[in-house]
């Protein structure tokens, strides 16, 4: 899932931090593989070394990180200027600069963020970070996306997040951990249906589509052996995950293209092989 950099962590002083009794740290976490790509600190051995794997098959990895990660910036301010003022983000990763927290709160300071994460390793550093950094309303919620009905029925989400109203759903770089097997299109059909009109879906998804063969098939050997296999998946098949939403100008586009605000880089379209999209209820 996806990851940030975050205060604390391997190599840093957290005050005695230790990693959680649960978490293996001997089996590659794609969320801590991405903190990896961004270039934090909050990863271990094995992340590592399936994260330089990843890169010598996609050299531009760590830039396709930087430019998601752009996208969800611009996709939380985009929301912030409609008036939704509440974010449900699935798959949140370890916080940092440009979170969807940060962002929405920078913008918005009344906004209400929850935050849903199933790595040990991501709660510990959420909660430590908001309880030394406290901006905003922000909630942490350890859960997986693979049980929509967990999520919605949280005491925590039911306290931060009303759902009759317009709320931002986050699936940022997160579904394509979700294999078909496992239910994505019903996991998504269930918590669209929660959302009030006016809510929007802002979703990132990685895809084959830009890919060479050589490329996919490297990718996914290396991700097969992580917590999540990684399912890579076609425009049509990322477009049916937003159902019958209303997509935004300009659609569902290649990552970098979903309004940026600087100039791409030379080799954009190698770095980000994914779709990104922002959709609302009506």
């Amino acid at each position: 899932m996806r990851d940030e950099a975050a205060v604390g962590g391997p190599g840093r002083e957290t005050g005695g931090w230790q990693p959680p009794v649960e978490l293996n740290t001997g089996i590659p976490h794609p969320a801590r593989m991405y903190d990896y790509y961004l270039g934090g600190k909050d990863n271990f051995p094995a992340d590592r070394e399936a994260a330089e794997q990843v890169i010598a098959a996609m050299p531009d990895a760590r830039l396709g990180a930087r430019i998601n990660r752009d996208f969800l910036g611009r996709a939380v301010e985009f929301a912030v200027q409609r008036g939704v003022r509440q974010f449900l983000d699935i798959g949140t990763g370890i916080p940092a600069v440009g979170s969807t927290g940060e962002v929405a709160h920078r913008v918005a300071p009344d906004a209400r963020v929850v935050y849903v994460d199933n790595d040990p390793i991501v709660l510990t550093h959420s909660r430590a970070l908001l309880a030394h950094h406290p901006v905003g309303h922000t909630t942490v919620l350890h859960a997986d996306l693979r049980d929509p009905e967990a999520i919605l029925g949280d005491p925590g989400l039911k306290e931060a997040i009303d759902l009759s109203r317009p709320v931002a759903l986050m699936l940022v770089a997160v579904l394509h951990f979700v294999r078909d097997e496992e239910g994505a299109a019903g996991i998504l059909a269930r918590l669209r249906d929660a959302l009030a009109p006016g809510s929007l879906l802002i979703m990132s998804h990685g895809t084959q589509d830009f890919m060479t063969p050589e490329a996919v098939a490297e990718t996914t050997r290396i991700y097969s052996r992580a917590s999540s296999p990684l399912v890579l998946r076609t425009k049509e098949q990322v477009q049916d995950f937003f159902g019958d939403f209303e997509f935004v100008d300009p659609g569902l586009v290649q990552l970098p293209l979903w309004r940026p605000q600087t100039e791409l880089p030379e080799n954009w379209q190698q770095a980000a092989p994914a779709y990104a999209g922002v959709a609302v209820k009506r």
